[in-house]
């Protein structure tokens, strides 16, 4: 009968947090230096100063490094307040649109969020998280702002949430994904204009 492994002591726990919060912090650090495709397991080591196996034991690759680092950062009350609801939905949208376009051209929250992106692509595990995770959530919080809006009659009583969610959001992030334009406060209030116009009640 193999022996009972001893119970982890409070000293024990708190390394182990300090260590995953190095390891979490090594790779949103080493992201934004050197890209996705040149982060490694053996770097993300050595600049949180533990050992690969250290690693291994609680993530399976980089990417769920990243995932979970990323995730780390932006789980605040500020994220899980939902959209503003002012009465005026316009403005609103854009104060919103206004503050993720900065928040999306800033190198530290750019660097990690393309690279979960773009890693997504091409494994479906990964993908199906950092929608759970990460845009999800973003989106649930317009959803619930567009159906206010349509409750109290500023948007058309038939309105699909989820096709008027895409269309204030796909764009925005189709530019950034490309790099097709810039992420400016003129673009983003321009979409905004551009998709309520289509979403007004019709005698509006």
């Amino acid at each position: 009968m193999p022996p009972t492994p001893a119970p982890r002591t409070p000293d024990a726990s708190r390394r182990s947090e300090r260590s995953r919060r190095a390891i979490l912090e090594a790779s949103l650090e080493l992201v934004g230096e050197a890209g996705f495709q040149k982060l490694t397991i053996e770097a993300i080591a050595a600049r949180a100063g533990v050992g690969k196996q250290t690693i291994y034991r609680w993530w399976p690759s980089k990417a769920a490094i990243l995932l979970d680092a990323f995730t780390a950062r932006v789980e605040d009350p500020e994220y899980a307040a939902g959209l503003p609801d002012t009465g005026d939905l316009a403005a609103d949208l854009k104060t919103v649109l206004r503050a993720t376009a900065d928040e999306f051209t800033d190198p530290g929250f750019e660097a990690p969020y393309r690279a979960l992106a773009v890693a997504g692509a091409a494994d479906a595990e990964l993908s199906r998280q950092f929608a759970e995770r990460l845009t999800g959530p973003g989106l649930a919080a317009y959803r619930d702002r567009l159906r206010a809006a349509r409750e109290a009659g500023e948007l058309a009583s038939d309105v699909d949430l989820d096709l008027a969610v895409a269309l204030l959001t796909g764009p925005f992030f189709q530019r950034w994904l490309t790099r097709g334009g810039p992420l400016t406060h003129a673009f983003a209030d321009a979409l905004v204009d551009t998709v309520l116009a289509g979403l007004r009640p019709r005698d509006a």
